[in-house]
């Protein structure tokens, strides 16, 4: 499995919606792949505050850097 298969299948993991040898393939590579471990983690907690409705304010200079972060990727910028 891919980084980009993982991705592909992210929605449906957290749907429980995953074929059994799938899930065992996206388990094996979460184990194997900090970035894609981060992506799931990271995606885990984000489903967590919207579910419990936590506010979450960054301090401005965090929203500052994020912010033209985001911009910078969106732009093609590098």
């Amino acid at each position: 499995m891919t980084c980009t298969d993982f991705l592909k299948q992210l929605t449906d993991y957290f749907d429980g919606q995953v074929e059994p040898e799938l899930l065992a393939e996206v388990q094996t590579h979460v184990r194997e792949c900090h970035h894609c471990e981060v992506v799931l983690d990271t995606t885990r907690q984000t489903i967590s505050i919207y579910r419990e409705h936590e506010i979450y304010e960054f301090p401005a200079e965090l929203r500052e850097r994020l912010h033209a972060a985001i911009m910078k990727k969106c732009t093609g910028a590098r």
